[in-house]
């Protein structure tokens, strides 16, 4: 599927949150409400609808609840819209989350990444302090936390990449903020019981943002494509919030580490090429590939959840259609080439 336009806008939301029947499966299994805490980011909005979407298809009359600043009130108009409910809160206020009721079932999105380099305080704060509130108010809860692969160092490309089982090498205060988000997490699950999913992700994409449309508008913007981090995975957003749902149910005490990305170490330098295909421009480069990449192995995701995924060529397709067809960005670049870790 390709979106000829950006008035398709309406469309792209609804192929990002189509359910599966494995998706409405894992719903009538589950039992309860569900509050997704940090639901206005990139991928929130369209994981609230895929939960409120695969819920009635299950026949349950399951509350879906979405928390965030809404600093954007849009998002929210959306989410409303949609029959997701919303709760206004900074989760970084204790008295804030003290109000939010404790349903059974959390998704936790909320932390940060960019602006950790000017603002290390807030990052620690945001992914450290934040969750303990969270696991805290809800230990009664089952919660699924979104990590980050970046909790490994680079390893060498083309490879698989660190599984699970991979001693864990964050590299600069980001990275080091989100393994301190699992520990915590992790202390909260032993001392109450909390089943508890931590799910490592790089990247997700969508065509609006991520690693693959950062490189797209390099090479339609003329600018030649770093391809210091030759190597990356990718997952379509749809396929993750596909997983991050149905592992409510797999939460365990101690928590679950999954990786959660595409099968494939994918070249930087063929990326930009299929790219360049697509858009009838022929891509330019800078600097040469480094003998190690940010990569992760998520042969056990796979395993858990072998559902068929959106495959790069397709992921390629989509974006270079929606760009072409006037469709807007985000404007929120990934900095995947960031091989120091300073975000």
């Amino acid at each position: 599927m390709t979106f000829a336009s950006a008035s398709d806008f309406r469309r792209l939301e609804d192929d990002l949150s189509r359910p599966t029947d494995a998706d409405v499966a894992a719903m009538a299994r589950l039992s309860g409400d569900l509050v997704i805490l940090g639901v206005a980011g990139k991928m929130g909005p369209t994981l609230a609808r895929l939960a409120l979407r695969a819920s009635c298809a299950a026949g349950s009359s399951r509350r879906i609840v979405g928390v965030s600043r809404f600093s954007n009130p849009d998002v929210r108009e959306r989410l409303e819209s949609w029959g997701v409910r919303t709760i206004r809160a900074d989760l970084l206020r204790r008295r804030h989350v003290r109000r939010l009721p404790r349903l059974p079932n959390v998704i936790l999105m909320a932390g940060r990444k960019f602006g950790t380099s000017g603002f290390p305080g807030r990052t620690w704060a945001s992914n450290i302090y934040l969750p303990a509130l969270v696991a805290e108010h809800f230990r009664a809860s089952r919660i699924v936390a979104f990590s980050s692969g970046n909790v490994y160092s680079l390893t060498t490309a083309p490879g698989s990449g660190p599984d699970e089982s991979t001693p864990p090498g964050p590299v600069g205060e980001y990275a080091q903020s989100v393994l301190g988000r699992e520990r915590i997490l992790e202390h909260f699950s032993e001392a109450f019981g909390t089943p508890v999913a931590l799910m490592r992700l790089n990247y997700a994409v969508e065509p609006r943002y991520g690693v693959l449309r950062d490189i797209a508008d390099r090479v339609r913007g003329r600018t030649p494509v770093d391809v210091s981090m030759g190597y990356v995975n990718v997952i379509w957003q749809r396929d993750a919030n596909s997983v991050a749902l149905r592992l409510l149910e797999r939460a365990s005490s101690p928590p679950l580490v999954l990786n959660v990305t595409g099968p494939e170490a994918l070249a930087v330098r063929a990326l930009a090429g299929k790219f360049g295909q697509a858009l009838g421009i022929s891509p330019t480069f800078d600097g040469s590939e480094g003998d190690t990449a940010l990569l992760s192995d998520a042969s056990r995701c796979r395993a858990m959840f072998p559902d068929p995924l959106v495959g790069v060529d397709e992921m390629v397709q989509r974006i270079a259609g929606w760009m072409l067809g006037g469709g807007h960005s985000l404007g929120k670049p990934t900095h995947f080439e960031e091989r120091a870790g300073a975000f």
